[in-house]
Protein backbone atom coordinates (compact mmCIF):
# COMPACT_ATOMS: atom_id res chain seq x y z
CA UNK A 1 0.00 0.00 0.00
CA UNK A 2 1.42 3.18 -1.39
CA UNK A 3 1.85 5.71 1.83
CA UNK A 4 0.81 9.31 -0.21
CA UNK A 5 -1.70 12.05 -0.02
CA UNK A 6 -5.29 11.39 -1.04
CA UNK A 7 -7.12 14.47 -2.16
CA UNK A 8 -10.88 14.94 -1.45
CA UNK A 9 -11.90 18.67 -2.37
CA UNK A 10 -13.43 20.63 -5.05
CA UNK A 11 -10.97 21.47 -7.80
CA UNK A 12 -11.13 23.52 -10.92
CA UNK A 13 -9.13 21.54 -13.99
CA UNK A 14 -7.16 24.28 -16.09
CA UNK A 15 -7.20 22.63 -19.30
CA UNK A 16 -3.80 21.86 -20.59
CA UNK A 17 -1.87 19.76 -23.53
CA UNK A 18 0.76 18.21 -21.38
CA UNK A 19 2.44 21.34 -20.60
CA UNK A 20 2.85 23.04 -16.94
CA UNK A 21 3.34 26.31 -16.06
CA UNK A 22 6.59 27.67 -14.85
CA UNK A 23 7.17 26.28 -11.30
CA UNK A 24 9.44 27.87 -8.57
CA UNK A 25 9.77 25.81 -5.30
CA UNK A 26 9.05 28.02 -2.14
CA UNK A 27 12.05 28.83 -0.16
CA UNK A 28 11.47 27.06 3.61
CA UNK A 29 9.10 24.63 2.43
CA UNK A 30 10.21 20.70 2.38
CA UNK A 31 10.72 19.49 -1.26
CA UNK A 32 10.71 15.72 -1.73
CA UNK A 33 10.79 13.54 -5.07
CA UNK A 34 8.05 10.37 -5.21
CA UNK A 35 9.03 7.84 -8.03
CA UNK A 36 5.73 5.54 -8.88
CA UNK A 37 6.91 2.05 -10.13
CA UNK A 38 3.40 1.09 -11.79
CA UNK A 39 4.45 -2.86 -11.74
CA UNK A 40 2.64 -5.82 -9.95
CA UNK A 41 2.93 -9.93 -9.98
CA UNK A 42 -0.88 -9.89 -9.28
CA UNK A 43 -3.53 -7.51 -8.42
CA UNK A 44 -4.83 -7.39 -5.03
CA UNK A 45 -8.56 -7.64 -4.71
CA UNK A 46 -8.90 -4.81 -2.71
CA UNK A 47 -6.01 -2.47 -4.88
CA UNK A 48 -7.31 0.61 -7.22
CA UNK A 49 -4.00 1.90 -7.51
CA UNK A 50 -1.97 2.46 -10.76
CA UNK A 51 -0.84 -0.63 -11.15
CA UNK A 52 -0.35 -3.41 -14.34
CA UNK A 53 0.39 -7.12 -13.72
CA UNK A 54 2.74 -8.14 -16.98
CA UNK A 55 -0.69 -9.27 -18.90
CA UNK A 56 -1.55 -5.62 -18.71
CA UNK A 57 1.01 -4.19 -19.39
CA UNK A 58 0.75 -4.62 -23.65
CA UNK A 59 4.51 -4.16 -24.25
CA UNK A 60 5.99 -1.62 -21.27
CA UNK A 61 8.79 -2.98 -19.19
CA UNK A 62 10.61 -2.31 -16.40
CA UNK A 63 13.66 -1.03 -18.24
CA UNK A 64 11.60 1.48 -20.73
CA UNK A 65 9.97 2.66 -17.95
CA UNK A 66 13.48 3.55 -16.13
CA UNK A 67 14.68 4.87 -19.47
CA UNK A 68 11.76 7.23 -19.39
CA UNK A 69 11.54 7.81 -15.70
CA UNK A 70 15.55 9.33 -16.32
CA UNK A 71 14.09 11.60 -19.41
CA UNK A 72 11.06 12.59 -17.17
CA UNK A 73 13.53 13.30 -13.99
CA UNK A 74 16.05 14.93 -16.34
CA UNK A 75 12.86 17.31 -17.67
CA UNK A 76 11.73 18.06 -14.50
CA UNK A 77 14.95 19.55 -12.88
CA UNK A 78 15.11 21.61 -16.13
CA UNK A 79 11.61 23.13 -15.83
CA UNK A 80 12.56 24.22 -12.01
CA UNK A 81 14.93 25.70 -13.36
CA UNK A 82 16.86 25.95 -9.75
CA UNK A 83 16.46 22.66 -8.70
CA UNK A 84 15.52 22.89 -4.72
CA UNK A 85 17.77 20.58 -2.29
CA UNK A 86 15.92 17.30 -1.83
CA UNK A 87 15.10 15.91 1.84
CA UNK A 88 12.92 13.24 1.12
CA UNK A 89 12.74 10.64 -1.48
CA UNK A 90 9.70 7.84 -1.85
CA UNK A 91 9.93 4.91 -4.20
CA UNK A 92 6.56 3.14 -4.14
CA UNK A 93 3.86 1.71 -6.55
CA UNK A 94 3.29 -0.60 -7.21
CA UNK A 95 5.59 -2.97 -6.34
CA UNK A 96 9.08 -1.42 -6.44
CA UNK A 97 11.14 -4.39 -5.34
CA UNK A 98 10.07 -6.10 -8.25
CA UNK A 99 12.80 -4.29 -9.66
CA UNK A 100 15.27 -6.17 -7.35
CA UNK A 101 17.74 -4.38 -5.70
CA UNK A 102 19.69 -3.29 -8.77
CA UNK A 103 16.80 -1.79 -10.14
CA UNK A 104 16.14 0.49 -7.00
CA UNK A 105 19.51 1.50 -6.84
CA UNK A 106 19.12 2.85 -10.66
CA UNK A 107 16.54 4.57 -9.28
CA UNK A 108 18.13 6.15 -6.87
CA UNK A 109 20.70 6.93 -9.10
CA UNK A 110 18.71 8.93 -11.69
CA UNK A 111 17.28 11.31 -8.76
CA UNK A 112 21.15 12.04 -7.49
CA UNK A 113 21.96 13.11 -11.11
CA UNK A 114 19.00 15.27 -11.56
CA UNK A 115 18.75 16.74 -8.09
CA UNK A 116 20.82 17.64 -4.89
CA UNK A 117 19.96 14.77 -2.45
CA UNK A 118 20.28 16.57 1.23
CA UNK A 119 23.05 15.05 3.67
CA UNK A 120 21.23 12.90 5.97
CA UNK A 121 18.22 13.23 3.06
CA UNK A 122 15.60 10.44 4.24
CA UNK A 123 15.18 7.56 1.05
CA UNK A 124 12.43 5.39 1.25
CA UNK A 125 11.41 2.43 -0.83
CA UNK A 126 7.88 0.22 -0.39
CA UNK A 127 8.94 -3.14 -1.00
CA UNK A 128 6.85 -6.65 -0.93
CA UNK A 129 7.83 -9.01 1.48
CA UNK A 130 7.98 -12.06 -1.03
CA UNK A 131 10.41 -10.01 -3.28
CA UNK A 132 12.75 -9.41 -0.98
CA UNK A 133 16.07 -11.44 0.54
CA UNK A 134 19.12 -10.56 2.94
CA UNK A 135 20.87 -9.44 0.04
CA UNK A 136 18.41 -7.12 -1.51
CA UNK A 137 18.68 -5.53 1.59
CA UNK A 138 22.15 -4.98 2.51
CA UNK A 139 22.01 -3.46 -1.63
CA UNK A 140 19.77 -0.98 -0.46
CA UNK A 141 21.29 0.20 2.36
CA UNK A 142 25.04 0.38 0.98
CA UNK A 143 23.07 2.69 -1.87
CA UNK A 144 21.78 4.93 0.11
CA UNK A 145 18.41 4.21 1.33
CA UNK A 146 17.20 4.48 4.72
CA UNK A 147 13.72 3.41 5.42
CA UNK A 148 11.66 0.30 4.24
CA UNK A 149 8.04 0.37 4.19
CA UNK A 150 6.87 -3.20 3.56
CA UNK A 151 3.28 -4.43 3.06
CA UNK A 152 1.90 -6.96 5.70
CA UNK A 153 -2.00 -6.10 5.91
CA UNK A 154 -2.52 -9.35 8.44
CA UNK A 155 -0.90 -12.54 9.89
CA UNK A 156 -4.10 -14.12 9.66
CA UNK A 157 -3.95 -16.51 6.44
CA UNK A 158 -7.92 -16.34 5.67
CA UNK A 159 -7.51 -12.08 6.38
CA UNK A 160 -4.74 -12.31 3.55
CA UNK A 161 -6.72 -14.71 1.36
CA UNK A 162 -9.91 -12.35 1.42
CA UNK A 163 -7.69 -9.78 0.39
CA UNK A 164 -6.20 -11.55 -2.70
CA UNK A 165 -2.68 -11.12 -0.89
CA UNK A 166 0.43 -13.63 -1.88
CA UNK A 167 2.82 -13.61 0.71
CA UNK A 168 2.81 -16.36 3.53
CA UNK A 169 1.73 -14.92 7.19
CA UNK A 170 5.67 -14.86 8.66
CA UNK A 171 7.10 -13.46 5.59
CA UNK A 172 6.92 -9.65 6.18
CA UNK A 173 7.89 -10.57 9.43
CA UNK A 174 11.19 -12.22 9.04
CA UNK A 175 11.52 -9.16 5.82
CA UNK A 176 11.48 -6.35 8.60
CA UNK A 177 14.19 -8.78 10.80
CA UNK A 178 16.36 -9.16 7.79
CA UNK A 179 16.36 -5.62 7.13
CA UNK A 180 17.18 -4.97 10.48
CA UNK A 181 19.81 -6.98 10.42
CA UNK A 182 21.40 -5.13 7.37
CA UNK A 183 21.11 -2.00 8.79
CA UNK A 184 17.96 -0.30 8.30
CA UNK A 185 17.03 1.22 11.46
CA UNK A 186 13.99 2.28 9.96
CA UNK A 187 11.50 -0.04 8.97
CA UNK A 188 7.16 0.36 8.71
CA UNK A 189 4.80 -2.10 8.20
CA UNK A 190 1.47 -2.26 6.79
CA UNK A 191 -1.75 -3.01 8.51
CA UNK A 192 -5.25 -3.17 7.41
CA UNK A 193 -7.83 -3.81 9.57
CA UNK A 194 -11.83 -4.38 8.78
CA UNK A 195 -11.37 -6.89 6.20
CA UNK A 196 -14.25 -9.76 5.72
CA UNK A 197 -13.84 -12.83 8.31
CA UNK A 198 -11.18 -10.86 10.59
CA UNK A 199 -11.58 -10.60 14.64
CA UNK A 200 -10.38 -8.47 16.95
CA UNK A 201 -7.65 -11.24 18.07
CA UNK A 202 -6.49 -11.51 14.78
CA UNK A 203 -5.88 -7.68 14.44
CA UNK A 204 -4.16 -7.77 17.54
CA UNK A 205 -1.86 -10.62 16.86
CA UNK A 206 -0.96 -9.08 13.61
CA UNK A 207 -0.32 -5.58 15.69
CA UNK A 208 1.75 -7.85 18.17
CA UNK A 209 3.61 -9.54 15.71
CA UNK A 210 5.00 -6.14 13.69
CA UNK A 211 5.60 -4.59 17.01
CA UNK A 212 8.16 -7.90 17.96
CA UNK A 213 9.90 -7.82 14.22
CA UNK A 214 11.30 -4.71 15.81
CA UNK A 215 9.89 -1.94 13.47
CA UNK A 216 9.50 1.61 14.27
CA UNK A 217 6.40 2.55 12.61
CA UNK A 218 3.12 1.12 11.59
CA UNK A 219 0.79 2.43 9.15
CA UNK A 220 -2.98 0.90 9.90
CA UNK A 221 -5.69 1.79 7.37
CA UNK A 222 -9.34 1.01 7.75
CA UNK A 223 -10.41 -1.50 4.84
CA UNK A 224 -12.43 0.57 1.91
CA UNK A 225 -14.01 -1.13 -0.77
CA UNK A 226 -13.12 0.59 -3.91
CA UNK A 227 -15.34 0.90 -7.00
CA UNK A 228 -14.03 -1.14 -10.39
CA UNK A 229 -12.20 -3.98 -7.35
CA UNK A 230 -12.27 -7.03 -7.18
CA UNK A 231 -12.96 -7.26 -3.73
CA UNK A 232 -16.28 -4.59 -4.40
CA UNK A 233 -17.56 -6.97 -7.33
CA UNK A 234 -17.71 -9.55 -4.54
CA UNK A 235 -19.33 -7.43 -1.97
CA UNK A 236 -21.82 -6.26 -4.48
CA UNK A 237 -22.27 -10.13 -5.16
CA UNK A 238 -22.98 -10.79 -1.39
CA UNK A 239 -20.10 -13.17 -1.91
CA UNK A 240 -18.47 -10.89 1.30
CA UNK A 241 -20.17 -8.53 3.37
CA UNK A 242 -19.11 -4.91 3.69
CA UNK A 243 -17.08 -3.19 6.17
CA UNK A 244 -18.59 -2.46 9.27
CA UNK A 245 -18.20 0.94 10.70
CA UNK A 246 -18.62 0.27 14.19
CA UNK A 247 -16.29 -2.68 13.57
CA UNK A 248 -14.06 -0.41 12.20
CA UNK A 249 -14.42 2.15 14.94
CA UNK A 250 -13.83 -0.64 17.61
CA UNK A 251 -10.41 -2.68 15.84
CA UNK A 252 -9.22 1.27 15.39
CA UNK A 253 -9.53 1.81 19.30
CA UNK A 254 -7.95 -1.29 19.98
CA UNK A 255 -4.70 -1.10 17.57
CA UNK A 256 -4.14 2.28 19.23
CA UNK A 257 -4.30 1.29 22.81
CA UNK A 258 -2.19 -1.67 21.59
CA UNK A 259 0.71 0.11 20.31
CA UNK A 260 0.15 3.00 22.42
CA UNK A 261 1.38 -0.06 25.08
CA UNK A 262 4.08 -0.75 23.01
CA UNK A 263 5.18 2.70 22.86
CA UNK A 264 4.03 3.70 19.79
CA UNK A 265 2.74 7.30 19.55
CA UNK A 266 0.28 8.39 16.52
CA UNK A 267 1.33 11.08 14.87
CA UNK A 268 -1.28 11.14 12.27
CA UNK A 269 -4.73 9.25 12.09
CA UNK A 270 -3.66 6.11 10.27
CA UNK A 271 0.18 6.48 11.47
CA UNK A 272 2.07 5.17 14.35
CA UNK A 273 5.97 5.64 15.36
CA UNK A 274 8.74 4.95 18.24
CA UNK A 275 10.48 7.98 18.95
CA UNK A 276 12.60 9.12 15.25
CA UNK A 277 10.67 6.49 12.94
CA UNK A 278 8.12 9.15 11.54
CA UNK A 279 8.18 8.85 7.78
CA UNK A 280 9.53 12.48 6.66
CA UNK A 281 8.08 12.39 3.10
CA UNK A 282 4.47 12.16 4.25
CA UNK A 283 4.51 14.88 6.67
CA UNK A 284 5.67 16.78 3.96
CA UNK A 285 2.73 15.95 2.37
CA UNK A 286 0.86 16.84 5.25
CA UNK A 287 2.31 20.22 6.52
CA UNK A 288 2.57 21.85 3.32
CA UNK A 289 5.76 20.58 1.62
CA UNK A 290 5.79 20.31 -2.10
CA UNK A 291 7.41 17.53 -4.55
CA UNK A 292 7.54 16.14 -8.00
CA UNK A 293 6.00 12.91 -8.79
CA UNK A 294 7.71 10.92 -11.37
CA UNK A 295 6.42 7.71 -13.23
CA UNK A 296 3.22 6.78 -14.96
CA UNK A 297 -0.08 8.41 -12.68
CA UNK A 298 1.96 10.45 -10.55
CA UNK A 299 1.19 13.48 -8.68
CA UNK A 300 3.16 16.11 -7.96
CA UNK A 301 2.99 19.76 -6.14
CA UNK A 302 5.46 22.96 -6.81
CA UNK A 303 4.60 26.61 -6.30
CA UNK A 304 0.73 26.27 -5.38
CA UNK A 305 0.21 23.88 -8.98
CA UNK A 306 -0.64 20.56 -8.71
CA UNK A 307 -0.28 17.73 -11.62
CA UNK A 308 -0.77 14.43 -12.30
CA UNK A 309 0.83 12.05 -15.00
CA UNK A 310 -0.53 10.26 -17.71
CA UNK A 311 -1.06 6.59 -16.01
CA UNK A 312 -0.68 3.62 -18.13
CA UNK A 313 3.76 3.09 -18.84
CA UNK A 314 3.36 2.98 -22.68
CA UNK A 315 1.89 6.54 -22.63
CA UNK A 316 4.07 7.78 -20.34
CA UNK A 317 7.16 6.20 -21.80
CA UNK A 318 5.79 7.56 -25.81
CA UNK A 319 5.80 11.09 -24.12
CA UNK A 320 8.88 11.79 -22.59
CA UNK A 321 9.78 10.12 -26.13
CA UNK A 322 9.16 12.73 -27.99
CA UNK A 323 10.61 15.68 -25.23
CA UNK A 324 7.57 16.78 -23.54
CA UNK A 325 6.79 16.05 -19.73
CA UNK A 326 4.00 13.32 -19.41
CA UNK A 327 1.53 15.67 -17.80
CA UNK A 328 -2.11 14.25 -18.19
CA UNK A 329 -3.41 18.20 -16.63
CA UNK A 330 -2.76 20.08 -13.77
CA UNK A 331 -5.14 22.49 -11.73
CA UNK A 332 -3.54 25.65 -10.03
CA UNK A 333 -5.35 26.19 -6.20
CA UNK A 334 -6.47 29.17 -5.30
CA UNK A 335 -6.37 30.62 -1.97
CA UNK A 336 -10.07 29.08 -0.73
CA UNK A 337 -8.64 25.65 -2.20
CA UNK A 338 -5.37 25.67 -0.55
CA UNK A 339 -6.89 26.97 2.88
CA UNK A 340 -9.70 24.13 2.68
CA UNK A 341 -6.15 20.92 2.07
CA UNK A 342 -4.27 22.44 4.68
CA UNK A 343 -7.31 22.46 7.03
CA UNK A 344 -7.91 18.74 6.03
CA UNK A 345 -4.17 17.55 6.44
CA UNK A 346 -3.13 19.41 9.64
CA UNK A 347 -6.01 18.73 11.39
CA UNK A 348 -5.32 15.00 11.18
CA UNK A 349 -1.89 15.66 12.94
CA UNK A 350 -1.24 15.11 16.44
CA UNK A 351 0.47 18.43 16.06
CA UNK A 352 -2.42 19.92 15.44
CA UNK A 353 -4.41 22.20 13.37
CA UNK A 354 -2.56 26.17 13.87
CA UNK A 355 -5.59 28.39 15.18
CA UNK A 356 -3.89 30.84 13.17
CA UNK A 357 -5.39 29.54 10.15
CA UNK A 358 -8.77 29.52 10.78
CA UNK A 359 -10.89 32.21 9.79
CA UNK A 360 -12.94 34.06 12.64
CA UNK A 361 -16.56 31.33 11.75
CA UNK A 362 -14.24 28.58 11.79
CA UNK A 363 -12.72 29.58 15.25
CA UNK A 364 -16.09 29.38 16.35
CA UNK A 365 -16.90 26.44 14.49
CA UNK A 366 -13.66 24.81 16.64
CA UNK A 367 -14.97 25.60 20.01
CA UNK A 368 -18.19 23.92 19.27
CA UNK A 369 -16.15 20.35 18.53
CA UNK A 370 -14.11 21.37 21.53
CA UNK A 371 -17.34 21.65 23.74
CA UNK A 372 -18.39 18.43 21.88
CA UNK A 373 -15.31 16.42 22.79
CA UNK A 374 -13.44 16.05 19.53
CA UNK A 375 -11.25 18.71 19.40
CA UNK A 376 -8.63 20.04 22.44
CA UNK A 377 -6.84 23.04 22.58
CA UNK A 378 -2.76 22.71 22.92
CA UNK A 379 -1.42 26.09 23.45
CA UNK A 380 -2.27 27.99 19.99
CA UNK A 381 -3.44 24.59 18.13
CA UNK A 382 -6.53 22.21 17.85
CA UNK A 383 -5.42 18.79 18.17
CA UNK A 384 -8.10 15.89 17.65
CA UNK A 385 -8.99 13.57 20.45
CA UNK A 386 -9.23 10.16 20.99
CA UNK A 387 -12.60 10.19 20.19
CA UNK A 388 -12.37 13.36 17.40
CA UNK A 389 -10.13 10.87 15.70
CA UNK A 390 -12.58 8.18 14.60
CA UNK A 391 -14.52 11.26 13.24
CA UNK A 392 -12.00 12.85 11.64
CA UNK A 393 -13.69 13.52 8.27
CA UNK A 394 -16.67 14.85 10.24
CA UNK A 395 -14.51 17.04 11.88
CA UNK A 396 -13.17 18.55 8.81
CA UNK A 397 -16.53 18.89 7.02
CA UNK A 398 -18.10 20.49 9.87
CA UNK A 399 -14.79 22.99 9.90
CA UNK A 400 -14.97 23.86 6.49
CA UNK A 401 -18.81 24.38 6.09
Amino acid sequence: MSEGPLWDTGRVTVPTEATLPGLTARPGRPFGVYVHVPFCATRCGYCDFNTYTPAELGGANPQGWLEALRTELRLAAAHLGVAPQVQTVFVGGGTPSLLGADGLVAVLDAVRHNFTVAPGAEVTTEANPESTSPQFFARLRAAGFTRLSLGMQSTAPHVLAALDRVHSPGRALDAAREARVQGFDHVSIDLIYGTPGETDDDLMRSADAAVAAGVDHISAYALIVEDGTALARRVRRGELPAPDDDVLARRYELLDARLADAGFDWYEVSNWARPGGRCLHNVGYWEGGEWWGAGPGAHGYVDATRWWNVKHPNAYAETLARGALPVADFEQLDADTSHTEDVMLRVRLRSGLPSALLSAPERLRAARAVDDGLLRRDGERLVLTDRGRLLADAVVRDLLS
